[in-house]
This record gives structure tokens, C-alpha cells and sequence, in this order.
């Protein structure tokens, strides 16, 4: 009984299977409201940062108290429902639809790739546009680290704005790739906000980068995928929203990057008091003997 309630409101509801993306009727769905938004993020961000530099001394931070943990028990349980809903909802849209692409298509190739001519319509269209709303929320994340860490990580101000932008994307020209895309975020999101939680309430942390290896993991399966979609493009006949897929992956290449070149600072950065400390050790021995 608790399943099939599940099934429905996940799945089966009128809401989400008549679900239409339209300028018109979806929140959030103009250019203007896009880029507006982002810059305002950018803007506030920055504004934040500088007040904390000009009026509150160096080394003190915001406290925060309970708010980060519920923050990252939210944002897990809207990844749950999110990767529960676009699941059980390709399985029922895949289902209803594979008599109109079984023959030159299989249900994962589908999943890479949407024949030409979707419209952003359905429950698996639905499910997008929730997962694009919640990139907003994502958003709030960057003032904790404001506000705790006091410093103004352009990695996670550009990381933000990128996927806010993407997701928006797949929706304005049903883009191909994304309902696996979605998938994995979701998955891996979920992972993280759960672990991130678990640390935020007192108990032990993994005893090695656990957040930054779910991030390899999530950007090397979105690799995998582009590869994949552009497989199935020139081999299959073409790919719907194959134009936006492309400027999408240039976003990802910057975000690769991106990443890359702060996973290898970080690296090298540890290296180094690593480093310093084994040299910095025998000459405390040598006052020591003194």
C-alpha cells in the first residue's frame, strides 16, 4: 500500500505527468529570471564576503549552530526524492513510449539520447525541472562557507552558476543525456549531503576525502556519458537538442578544469606542510638536545 502511495505521488500524479515546461506557467523558466538570478548570486556573495572583511575582524568567524546540519539533511532528502521521482518515472515513460523508438533504440540508449522532435512534456520533463529548482538551493551552501571559513572560493561560485545554467538547458531544448545525468547527480548528492550531516552532528568522518572523491566519481561518469551521447548522435541519427548538448559539454570541460585545477592546489598544498613539517621536525630536535 505505502509503495503503490509512493508509485503515484512520484510517478502517477496528474501534476507530473501533465507537467509542461512553458515560460508562461513554470517559475523560474525566463532568460531574464536565469541570468538575474546568477548575477544576483554573485553579486550577494560578494557583497557578503566584504562585509565580513571590513567589519568583523580577521580569524572570527559566524557561528552558525545547527543550521549547516539541517541544511545537508534537506538538500539529502530532496536528492532522495528527486533520483526516487525522475527513476520511477523513466521506468513508467519508457514503458508507455518504447513502442515509438523500440526499433532503432534500447531503454539505456534512450536514456543517452531522445529522439528528434521531444518536447519538454511528462513526468521525466517534471522531475528536470525540479532538479534545475533545486540547483538554487545548492546555492546556499556557498554563504556557510562564507560565513565559516570567511573566504570567496571562485571554484564554488563558478561550479554553481554553471549547473544552474545547464539544467536550465535541458529543459529549453530537451536536451539529450540529461535524465542519466540527473540520475547520478541526484545519487551521488544524496551521498554527499547524508555524509556531510553524519560529520555535521558529531560523528566520525572518513579517513580519507570523502567529498571530493563522490565529485570525481560524478565528473568522471558525466565524461563517460558525453562520450556515450555523442556515440549514439552520429549512429543513430541524431540526438534531440543535440546544439545545446554541445555548448553544455564546453561548460563541463570548464568545470573539469575547473576542478582539476583546484583538486591538484589542494594536493600540492598538503604536499608541501607535509613537507615542511618532516623538515621542520629535526630541527626542533636540535634545539631539544641543546
Amino acid at each position: 500500500m505505502i509503495t503503490q502511495t509512493l508509485i503515484y505521488y512520484l510517478s502517477q500524479h496528474p501534476s507530473i505527468v501533465t507537467f509542461r515546461w512553458s515560460h508562461i506557467q513554470s517559475w523560474g523558466s525566463t532568460w531574464s529570471f536565469l541570468l538575474t538570478s546568477i548575477a544576483f548570486y554573485l553579486t550577494f556573495c560578494a557583497l557578503v564576503h566584504l562585509f565580513l572583511q571590513i567589519f568583523i575582524k580577521r580569524g572570527r568567524t559566524v557561528p552558525l549552530g545547527p543550521i549547516p546540519a539541517a541544511y545537508s539533511l534537506f538538500m539529502a532528502l530532496i536528492s532522495v526524492v528527486i533520483f526516487s521521482g525522475i527513476l520511477l518515472s523513466t521506468a513508467a515513460e519508457i514503458q508507455e513510449t518504447r513502442w515509438f523508438w523500440r526499433r532503432s533504440k534500447t531503454p539505456f540508449q534512450w536514456l543517452l539520447c531522445f529522439p528528434l522532435g521531444t518536447r519538454p512534456s511528462g513526468r521525466v520533463f517534471f522531475w528536470s525541472y525540479m532538479y534545475y529548482l533545486s540547483r538554487y538551493l545548492h546555492m546556499f551552501r556557498t554563504f556557510f562557507t562564507i560565513l565559516r571559513l570567511r573566504k570567496l572560493v571562485s571554484f564554488q561560485l563558478v561550479n554553481n552558476s554553471i549547473l544552474t545554467f545547464m539544467s536550465f538547458l535541458w529543459l529549453e531544448f530537451s536536451q539529450s543525456f540529461q535524465v542519466l545525468a540527473i540520475l547520478i547527480a541526484t545519487l551521488v548528492y544524496s551521498i554527499i549531503y547524508g555524509y556531510r550531516f553524519w560529520t555535521a552532528v558529531g560523528l566520525p568522518s572518513a579517513c580519507f576525502p570523502f567529498v571530493l572523491n563522490c565529485q570525481i566519481v560524478l565528473l568522471g561518469c558525466n565524461v563517460a556519458c558525453h562520450v556515450g551521447v555523442l556515440s549514439l548522435h552520429f549512429m543513430k541519427g541524431g540526438c534531440n537538442g543535440i546544439g545545446a548538448w554541445w555548448f553544455n559539454s564546453v561548460l563541463n570541460g570548464a568545470i573539469l578544469f575547473l576542478f582539476l585545477n583546484f583538486y591538484v592546489k589542494m594536493y600540492l598544498g598538503k604536499r608541501k606542510e607535509v613537507i615542511s613539517e618532516a623538515l621542520e621536525e629535526p630541527e626542533m630536535m636540535k634545539v631539544k638536545d641543546k
